[in-house]
């Protein structure tokens, strides 16, 4: 009886896995289309504040004008030019309130430049009726998250153990993660921007799971038969979430970084969807942020992963490949980290060293554990 409840679990974890990856690819298309959509709506604002400002600036030369002609006239014109200095103020004013617009009001990089660096509005759904897509988009992919952890945790029942013993496990698995690190981010910061690299990944991974690495229901090998398993697995799997949705922000901001080099020049950009991205400041700092809490999470990873070894096989360290990667990332991240604490690598500089590090935590995850034989070689395939 239990046999065939298993079985039944089983195969519900793969039809909802199939479920949640349809659902991703609508949440993909459906952030795509708000990105274009938000984009051509913001150059459409950018166009209009340019001909304010000049309108404005033209009225404050006029002014200006009237008021030198004023003060060579008269004998009153001191009085009279400080009130058309008043008016050219106000004018100026209303010029810079044109360009940054109303209190509170999300910013893009087509919409501010003078926004402080690493600086995010706080997500406002109430707002979301003029993006649509956008709306549609943050709750089918609450929907695809809930089919996924479902699929995930019948799969962990099926075989009566944690699901993160084999590649289709651990795909399947750090994919859900991805996603409701995502999802949680965004109660607290305006993510949508990076919601089609996201999605996009999370897909990837997925399918990478169901074609690449298709594994059966198995029992746990004696070596991952510890509570060291939970520990271990479950930190590296929160880091790589962290690390792919700020290697998503770090190619964000390489391309960003491109498209305010060819403004700066008066040049224009085909990358006109980069009007919804934020400046690839902000993106390099929030970005530093989370890769600093992904690096404690493998640091960790790192330090459990000696322990287990230990109580498993007797040495806490045997340079096997999978031990030896897992240090190459660490090592990586923190020259990433020193690098842009101590030596100034900002820019785009930080941005490639992110995303080598990321490399190397797709490397480990895929080539290490499938061809590279040694002591961690669980790939199930």
């Amino acid at each position: 009886m239990g046999s065939d409840i298993n079985v039944t679990l089983g195969n519900w974890s793969e039809w909802f896995m199939l479920l949640a990856a349809m659902t991703y690819m609508v949440v993909f298309v459906a952030f795509v289309w708000d990105m274009a959509s938000h984009s051509k709506t913001l150059g459409l604002r950018e166009e209009e504040r340019a001909r304010k400002r000049a309108a404005a600036e033209q009225d404050s030369r006029e002014l200006v004008g009237v008021g030198a002609s004023s003060k060579a006239a008269a004998s009153a014109g001191a009085g009279s030019s400080a009130t058309v200095s008043g008016s050219a103020e106000e004018g100026a004013a209303s010029a810079r309130t044109a360009e940054l617009g109303a209190p509170g009001e999300f910013r893009t990089s087509a919409e501010s430049s003078t926004k402080g660096a690493g600086e995010f509005e706080a997500l406002n759904y109430t707002k979301g009726a003029r993006r649509p897509a956008a709306r549609v988009a943050v709750m089918l992919m609450v929907i695809a998250f809930a089919l996924h952890v479902f699929a995930v945790v019948a799969r962990g029942v099926a075989a009566d153990r944690v699901p993160w013993a084999n590649m289709y496990e651990f795909c399947s698995t750090g994919a859900m993660v991805v996603a409701g690190v995502y999802l949680v981010t965004l109660i607290f910061k305006d993510l949508r921007f990076v919601g089609p690299m996201v999605s996009g990944l999370v897909l990837i991974m997925l399918c990478l799971a169901t074609i690449a690495f298709p594994t059966p229901v198995s029992p746990l090998q004696p070596a991952l038969q510890s509570y060291w398993l939970i520990i271990h697995v479950s930190i590296a799997v929160a880091a790589s979430g962290i690390f792919t949705i700020t290697f998503a922000m770090a190619v964000l901001q390489l391309l960003q970084s491109r498209r305010e080099k060819r403004l700066a020049l008066g040049q224009e950009s085909r990358m006109g969807f980069l009007r919804a991205v934020p400046s690839s400041v902000t993106l390099e700092n929030f970005a530093f942020r989370l890769n600093s809490v992904g690096f404690v999470f493998w640091t960790f990873t790192l330090a459990a992963g000696a322990i287990w070894a230990d109580q498993a096989w007797g040495r806490f360290w045997g340079w096997d490949t999978k031990e030896v990667w897992t240090f190459v990332v660490w090592t990586v991240y923190a020259a990433y980290m020193h690098a842009r604490v101590t030596r100034g690598w900002n820019g785009n500089r930080s941005a490639w060293l992110a995303i080598a590090g990321y490399m190397c935590v797709v490397f480990n995850f895929t080539v290490v554990n499938t061809l590279f034989p040694g002591l961690h070689s669980y790939s199930g395939l």
